[in-house]
């Protein structure tokens, strides 16, 4: 019988190598044969490898890096519906993303990554953080400004929703680490510098 340890043991530590793939790098290559390191942002994520590497690269980030969070957490519940070992998990794919062994513990701002983990923990919620990032998008044309938004008030729509208090934790502490990725972009929005997204 697989004990809540053993589970521990196997999906810790393969959500965070599942996080960790740098599926931006891999589409900018597959598609366009450069890096998104190298330009733009510099960041790995799909809307940066959509401005080196092209619409179709982007989209594909997209969705890679949605996976990579839904994936595990959404395999785990199989196995077991613990709100606590299901966080970790999650967490773990999302810092996976972010601090991505494959690239010298370097990597993106983990939004697509956190939304796929909000997606299978809490649907409605993440349905809810989704139309906040694209009525920011769309008002004020800046991803940075739908991603903190939509990151911070995800933890907010968990008090509202059945059984969402127990995914408060797993919704502040990526929304916490979220708002401090964009530290840059916070600081390009109040200078008038921030890209806008076209």
């Amino acid at each position: 019988m697989t004990t809540v340890s053993n589970l521990y043991f196997i999906f810790v530590p393969a959500a965070y190598l599942i996080g960790a793939i740098p599926a931006g790098v891999i589409a900018a290559r597959i598609f366009a044969g450069v890096d998104p390191r190298e330009g733009g942002s510099r960041n790995i994520g799909a809307t940066n490898v959509g401005r080196t590497a092209g619409k179709t690269a982007g989209i594909v980030t997209l969705i890679a890096d949605v996976l990579k969070g839904a994936a595990p957490v959404y395999v785990l519940r199989h196995f077991l519906h613990d709100p606590l070992l299901l966080s970790v998990v999650g967490v773990s794919a999302f810092l996976g993303h972010i601090f991505s062994v494959f690239l010298g513990f370097k990597g993106g701002k983990g939004v697509a990554t956190a939304l796929g983990v909000f997606l299978v923990v809490s649907p409605l919620a993440a349905l809810g953080s989704l139309v906040v990032f694209i009525a920011a998008l769309l008002i004020k044309r800046y991803v940075s400004v739908g991603s903190i938004l939509g990151a911070a008030l995800f933890p907010v729509f968990l008090l509202f929703i059945p059984g969402g208090v127990v995914y408060v934790p797993l919704g502040i502490v990526i929304a916490v680490i979220i708002i401090i990725k964009h530290t840059d972009n916070i600081k390009r929005l109040a200078a008038g510098t921030e890209n806008k997204f076209r």
